[in-house]
């Protein structure tokens, strides 16, 4: 459980430290150059990566709550979204116009979708951790930096956003069972 903790706190500092520690972070890329300080900060988010799955994998963490087993449509179809709202920042779809942080809210669909589905200890910590990571990069971007405003879009886009967004949705299903997590709802 320790490194399940460090590594989404570490997650967590490691974005924030950009927008919370201005100084020693323009010290930082002074000190090194740009492109280095952002391979120093890959790296650490690499690593926080390896700790979550680390310790989320290797934890047998007791069971907090359950949920009804119909939860795993509303996983699923919050999964979809989320998805979506991650492709909506790259597209020239014209729902990129309505959101201004269509990742940070991707991130946030996605862990509150798990949080539905999964109630032991291990992923409230993981789930719900990287959900208020989220909640709270929202909020300090939205003090610090003016609102700009994407305009343009398209049919088009809006029809490659939903393909690509399927795709990847479906994708991401099939690592999953690869995995051994089987996404869909079992009967019976």
């Amino acid at each position: 459980m320790i490194q399940l903790i460090l590594g989404v706190l570490l997650w967590s500092a490691a974005h924030l430290f950009k927008r919370l520690a201005k100084g020693p972070r323009a010290q930082l890329d002074e000190t090194l150059g740009a492109v280095p300080a952002k391979i120093v900060f890959a790296v650490v988010l690499l690593l926080s990566v390896v700790l979550m799955v680390l310790g989320y994998r290797g934890n047998t963490a007791p069971v907090l709550y359950t949920t009804p087993g119909w939860l795993v449509h509303a996983n699923n179809a919050l999964m979809l979204l989320a998805v979506a709202f991650f492709g909506i920042s790259n597209s020239k779809s014209r729902a990129r116009q309505l959101f201004r942080h269509p990742q940070l809210y991707g991130f946030s669909t996605w862990a509150v979708a798990h949080l539905l589905v999964n109630g032991d200890l291990a992923s409230v910590v993981l789930f719900g951790g990287l959900l208020i990571w989220a909640l709270a990069e929202i909020v300090v971007i939205n003090r610090q930096a003016p609102v700009t405003h994407w305009r343009g879009g398209s049919l088009g886009g809006d029809i490659r956003l939903a393909v690509i967004s399927v795709v990847v949705y479906l994708a991401i299903m099939g690592i999953h069972a690869w995995l051994g997590v089987w996404p869909l709802p079992v009967s019976g």
